[in-house]
């Protein structure tokens, strides 16, 4: 008889765990509000989370701020968190496509600095790409190896294929319109 009420216990979580979880979930408030709004709105997250993270990140008073916080911990309690956490992975770079997508951009940009051949490959991936503009960036780029200047031009080179990439293609854009 004693063992079915061990086994009974253990079923439901205990008092440990419950606030185990409460306190991640105010510590991944906290986080939410350390990021800026630009951040935030990438993470989508719920109206009501988002505009207690913006209450919260307007509080100066230490104590108003952790109070705002454990707030912030109580309402996400309600929410599913899992979107949330990949989110601020994705934006940590912690997600494993979002890797493998700065590695590839990073290999695009190598083959263009290697060979100009590239830029049709560039050019068929992304149709609004400004062939005129990366052809100059990667002269310069070249011209900085060259000269053993600080790699501003090669920086660029990856800025711009990241923000093509970040795009959403023209014919996803067209079926979202219909």
């Amino acid at each position: 008889m004693q063992e079915e009420d061990f086994t009974e216990s253990t079923s439901r979580p205990s008092k440990t765990k419950k606030k185990e979880a409460m306190h991640e979930l105010r510590d991944l408030g906290a986080e939410l509000v350390e990021l800026s709004v630009g951040q935030l709105k990438k993470i989508k997250l719920p109206e009501e989370i988002y505009d207690a993270v913006r209450e919260c990140q307007k509080i100066t008073a230490h104590g108003a701020h952790r109070r705002q916080v454990a707030y912030l911990g109580k309402l996400m309690r309600n929410v599913d968190d899992e979107p949330i956490r990949a989110g601020l992975a994705l934006l940590r770079g912690e997600s494993s496509a979002e890797v493998a997508r700065i590695h590839r951009l990073e290999r695009m940009r190598q083959r263009l600095i290697d060979d100009e051949g590239a830029l049709p490959e560039l050019l068929a991936l992304w149709p609004g790409l400004d062939m005129q503009q990366l052809r100059q960036l990667r002269r310069n780029a070249l011209k900085e190896q060259e000269g053993n200047k600080p790699p501003k031009s090669f920086r660029a080179i990856f800025q711009l294929l990241q923000e093509q990439d970040g795009k959403p293609a023209p014919e996803a854009a067209e079926t979202d319109d219909e």
